[in-house]
């Protein structure tokens, strides 16, 4: 069943007219998988690649999470399901937003055939608006430092492209506080011993 949602998922063309690039919908996804990380869109080095979260912000997500590219990319453990499957385009100085058809055409019908995730990472602003709609805070930086009132299951993250950096040097507290739980959530969805080493 869900092999056959990913197959539609990765041929849809609903959005073809208002992307640049053309569709190429990135995902991953296996009925075993244990954490589930909701992410943007692809940005131009994911659609040229094909791979999920193979850029700069995927190396620093994996860093936050403290888990190699073996763990990253097994999708019998790690599902990538971002808000948008294709690239976008640009918007101003940055990527535009997830095409708004992606995540209500197609998500449900991908996290209906998962298990039982035991995690699900809301890493970015779009990511959480779909999820936690009224209940997230005001600001993401409010619903990052307030995650835990979200429960066991939903863990909100900023997204990692590198404006986090000035960004993280205003809030350590997202070091000392939140990285650990990070880490200690992963590392017990996935029945790690402990986390693996970064790459």
């Amino acid at each position: 069943m869900l092999l056959e949602v990913l197959e539609e998922a990765r041929a849809c063309t609903i959005c073809t007219d208002s992307l640049p690039l053309g569709p190429r919908p990135i995902l991953a996804a296996s009925s075993s998988s244990r954490i589930v990380i909701v992410g943007q869109a692809p940005g131009t080095k994911v659609h040229a690649s094909g791979v999920p979260w193979d850029d700069d912000s995927g190396r620093r997500l994996r860093e936050w999470l403290q888990i190699d590219d073996a763990v990253f990319y097994d999708s019998e453990r790690v599902a990538l399901l971002p808000m948008g499957f294709c690239y976008p385009g640009r918007k101003g100085s940055g990527d535009a937003p997830p095409r708004p058809e992606c995540a209500p055409t197609w998500h449900e019908r991908v996290l209906s055939g998962l298990d039982s995730p035991r995690l699900v990472l809301l890493v970015g602003q779009y990511a959480q608006a779909h999820y936690l709609r009224s209940a997230r805070q005001r600001t993401l930086t409010e619903t990052v430092r307030l995650g835990e009132q979200y429960g066991a299951l939903r863990f909100p993250l900023p997204h990692p492209a590198w404006r986090v950096r000035g960004w993280m040097k205003k809030n350590p507290w997202f070091e000392t506080d939140v990285l650990p739980r990070l880490r200690t959530a992963v590392t017990e969805a996935l029945d790690l011993q402990d986390p693996s080493p970064a790459t």
